[in-house]
This record gives C-alpha cells, structure tokens and sequence, in this order.
C-alpha cells in the first residue's frame, strides 16, 4: 500500500469529512508510518483545542494495522489515559507504567526492554512531558525515547498543545521541541493544527479556547478576555451560587464528570473542605465513595497487581471500603479498598492511606513531617530492636505499611497542573481572586489549559468584570 492509499484509508476511518488542514496533516501522517521511513524518525503533532487530532489519531490507531503496524497508545496521566483510551477505542496506558519496572530493593525504577516490532507508539498529551525529572532517574523523556527506538522498527508520536501550561519547573514543552529531540538523536517531523471544525464554531468552550490561543500568538500582553453571552456551554456563576451549580452537575452527571479548577493548593483545599460539608455532607474525614488524587508515586500497595506495579502522583482513585482509621506517631492512618480507573476498566486493590494530606495546603506531605514520621517509626520498639543497627533498620522500613502509606488529598477541585491532561464533562474554573502579578502569559495559559478540560460545560466562578467579553 503506498503512502497516498494509506492516507485514504486514515481518511476514511475519520468520523466527518476532514478540512484541507487534516488532510495535509494525514498525508503527513501516511508517509511517516510508510515503508522507508529512517529508523529514527518522530513525529511532533501540535494540535488546538478543537482542531480534530484526537479523532484523527483514532482513525491513524484503526488503519494502522492495513499496513501491517501495530501501536501503544500512552499518556502522562491515569485520567489523561484513559480519555484517549476511550477517543482511540483501545487500552492506554500511562507512560510511567509502560516503560518502567520498580524493583522491589527500593531502588530507582529501571527501564523495561520494549519487546515491540513494527510499532508506532503514540502519546498524547505529550507537551505534559517534563525534560528533567522523570522517576528519580533523570529525564522522562529521554527514557521514552530510549525504551521506544530499542524496540524493532519503532517510532514515536507525540500529540500535545503548546499553548497549554507546560511542566512543572518549565517554560516549555521539551517533547514538543523538535531541536530538543534532535539532540536526542531522533529525526523529527512536525505538524501544527490550528483551524478549529465547523461543528466546534458554536461551542463556547472553544471559542474561549481558541480566543485565548490567538491573543497568546499575538503576545499575551493585553488582559485576557472570557465571554459568556450568547453560548449554552458557558455559565457565569456566582460565589454564593456554587453550592448548588455544584449539586445539580453531580446530580446530573456524576462526581467523577464534574471538577473544580483553583489556581492554587491552598485555594483548592479549602473549596475541598467547602465542597464535602455543604455540596457532600460529609462531616467524617474519609467516606465510602470518596474522590481522591494521588499526590506522590507509591510503588508499595500494588506492585503484586499484573499491569498495575504503581500508583503514580496525579491518578484519581475512588474508596470502595472503609476498612478502620487510626491514630500513630502523630498522624491519621486509614485502612481502605481503593479502585484505579484505565482505559481497560477498574482495578482494585487495599491500601494504608495518610489522611493528613488530605487538607494540607502543600501538594504532598512536606519534608519535614515525613522526617517526623521516619524518625517515630525508627524508634518504635514494636518493629524494631534498639539493638539493630540505625542503617539496618532504615533498610527495613522500605516494607513498613506507615511508611509507605498512600498520600492523597480529595479530587474535588484541583491545581490545574493537576487537571492538565483530563477531561471532564463539566469543569468550574475559579477567577474569584486574580492577583496582577498573576497577568500575562502564564494566566493566559492557565486559562486555556483550565477552559480546555471541559467537554460540555464550562462555568466561570466569579469572574472580575475586566475578564468578561461582553
């Protein structure tokens, strides 16, 4: 089959009839996953909120094997797999757990050997991808490309939006740099995806999007602007109105469809609080059916669990049981059964869970804390002998349940750097409180990132009059 009857068959697995836009993007597509294509060749696609590249990378993952090539399709995140898990019709898989093995000596986690032939590995959400850290090895994204081009005639896409906020510690997206993945020894096409679909013209939620886009390529130094007249899929909501916007969307569709997006952890920790007592009513710490994220890498509870050898920091979990709760060394313990969502479904497994994260103000416990708890734990007779040594016991306590107890925090609202990479049927973004140093480029991409995780309904909490577009 040649590059040119492999675009049409990409072409007609799409869902509608592609612009010209899509389809130069297809037939680039075509002649990368053709026959000949250098060993080392990549491919970097850079696709708007609303352009189409979700679907037409679902069409590439369905008429990939017409010419004789598998794919494994992979993401950052737990939520932002199993979004494009259930877009493509097929399992994906977190990045981390695809290429990583974690050893159970405590030791930095090791790369797997890619055992793949003739297979294009797609990731989206690609521009999440951080150059630096990756699993206290080094850099993420050196170590995916690693595992990749080790594998026998294997290549590498990646799918991201440059206009979303980039990683933590960042100010751009390294995996979405051709240059840097030059450096790496890869050879690079790339492809940029800016015309929005017809169909999404009258969504509110991407004319936001798409609005916020252009005034970023113009510079980003006006104030950016919101509007909310005219489109159903954008509300404005008032403070004193939340609670039962809030209500109504879980009614509707569901906890686990609805988010709250704050523009730090001490914000979002405080709407959890609000939420659980006046949306919830919970008055216990922990409840049967609680949302959770997880807010470090936990290689303890679930590395017996085939396809499942670590929760990572950033997967939303949900409590199945509640099993007892618990009071030692000065922390909140609780004993529970957790389920994980993927693209192949739910698992479920038991975990010790530290509930004191739950309404701190820092994304995980801080260091001096966990010092506090290291140093209990040390001293506890009942685990340990005074009379083994201070290294010995330090080496044992990688296998304690208190130590290696789950931290998470409530997945009520969130960062936005935590909701980066999922999609929710409705999101609340809060813009009660824009502080001026706040202004400029990084609002404009906390705003698109935060607009963009909305498939349906999009409501703008007490936004400033200088925001509205009226």
């Amino acid at each position: 089959m040649t590059a040119e009857e492999f675009a049409q068959e990409i072409i007609r697995n799409l869902p509608y009839i592609p612009n010209d836009q899509q389809k130069a993007v297809v037939g680039a597509l075509a002649r990368f996953c053709a026959p000949g294509a250098p060993e080392t060749a990549a491919f970097v696609l850079n696709g708007y909120a609303g352009t189409g590249k979700t679907s037409l990378t679902g069409a590439l993952v369905r008429a990939l094997p017409t010419v004789g090539l598998s794919c494994v399709l992979m993401a950052p995140t737990g939520r932002a797999a199993k979004v494009f898990g259930a877009f493509a019709g097929r399992p994906a898989y977190t990045i981390h757990r695809r290429i990583y093995r974690h050893s159970t000596d405590g030791t930095a986690p090791s790369l797997v050997e890619n055992r793949a032939r003739n297979t294009i590995f797609i990731v989206d959400e690609a521009s999440m991808i951080g150059g630096d850290a990756g699993m206290e090895r080094g850099s993420l994204l050196e170590d995916l490309v690693q595992y990749v081009y080790t594998g026998d005639n294997c290549r590498l896409i990646l799918i991201g939006d440059t206009a979303q906020l980039p990683p933590v510690g960042s100010d751009e997206s390294p995996a979405m740099e051709p240059d840097r993945l030059r450096a790496l020894g890869l050879r690079p096409s790339r492809a940029v995806m800016t015309a929005t679909m017809r169909q999404g013209s009258r969504s509110g939620i991407l004319s936001n999007a798409t609005a916020l886009r252009r005034a970023m390529r113009a510079g980003g130094d006006s104030i950016p602007r919101l509007r909310a007249a005219g489109f159903p899929d954008v509300s404005i909501v008032a403070g004193e109105d939340l609670p039962e916007m809030l209500e109504t969307a879980y009614a509707r569709d569901g906890i686990d469809e609805c988010l709250l997006i704050s523009r730090s952890n001490r914000r979002a920790t405080d709407y959890n609080r609000a939420i659980r007592s006046d949306v919830l009513y919970r008055e216990e710490m922990l409840c049967r059916d609680e949302m959770l994220i997880v807010s470090k890498n936990n290689y303890h509870w679930t590395r017996s669990i085939r396809g499942l050898d670590f929760v990572a920091n950033g997967d939303i979990v949900r409590v199945v049981r509640l099993y007892g709760t618990e009071m030692r060394y000065g922390f909140s313990f609780a004993d529970v059964r957790l389920a994980i969502g993927g693209s192949g479904g739910e698992a479920e497994f038991d975990a010790k869970l530290l509930l004191d994260t739950l309404n701190s103000d820092t994304a995980a416990m801080p260091y001096d804390r966990m010092q506090q708890l290291f140093e209990a734990l040390m001293r506890d007779a009942d685990i340990f002998d005074p009379s083994v040594p201070y290294d010995l016991r330090a080496r044992a306590l990688r296998d304690n349940p208190y130590w290696n107890a789950l931290q998470v925090k409530y997945a009520y609202a969130m960062t936005c750097h935590k909701a980066q990479g999922g999609q929710w049927q409705n999101v609340f973004v809060d813009l009660s409180y824009i502080p001026d140093e706040a202004l400029g480029m990084e609002l404009y991409r906390w705003l698109y990132t935060a607009v963009s995780r909305a498939r349906s309904h999009l409501y703008l909490i007490a936004p400033p009059a200088a925001l509205l577009d009226e």
